[in-house]
C-alpha cells in the first residue's frame, strides 16, 4: 500500500482523524482526537507503526518477515508492530483495523462519549 492508500483506509474507520503532531514527516491517526492507532513515517512509509495485542505480535513476527514487533520495555511485551516491505494489502488493512479496535477498547466511557458526541 502506498501512503495515500494507507491514509484513506485509516480515515475510513469511524471517527478517525489525522494530525502532524511531531513534524511534517510523521502522520498520526487518532480515534477522534483522543488516542493514536496508527503512525506513518512519510519519509519511509514502510515504517508504519500500529498497536497490536502482545500474543498476536509474536505470531505475526513468526509468520511474516514484513511485520516487525517493537518491544515495550515498561510492560515487558510486544505491543506495537511496524509494517516493513511488501506486506499484503489485506494483511495491512486487517492490522490497521486491529490497532483501531484495540484503541477503542482501551478508551474510557467518557473518552468514547467525547469521540462520538453521545
Amino acid at each position: 500500500m502506498n501512503i495515500e492508500q494507507l491514509r484513506e483506509y485509516c480515515l475510513s474507520l469511524p471517527h478517525a482523524t489525522e494530525k502532524f503532531p511531531f513534524d511534517e514527516e510523521t502522520l498520526v491517526f487518532y480515534v477522534g482526537d483522543v488516542k493514536m492507532f496508527a503512525l506513518i513515517d512519510l519519509g519511509n512509509p514502510d515504517r508504519t507503526s500500529l498497536k497490536c495485542a502482545p500474543d498476536r505480535a509474536i505470531v505475526l513476527r513468526e509468520r511474516y518477515s514484513s511485520i516487525v514487533p517493537a518491544w515495550h520495555f515498561n510492560k515487558k511485551h510486544w505491543n506495537t508492530v511496524f509494517l516493513q516491505g511488501d506486506a499484503p494489502d489485506t494483511l495491512i488493512e486487517e492490522l490497521i483495523h486491529h490497532s483501531y479496535d484495540l484503541v477503542v477498547a482501551s478508551m474510557t466511557k467518557k473518552q468514547r462519549q467525547t469521540v462520538t458526541g453521545s
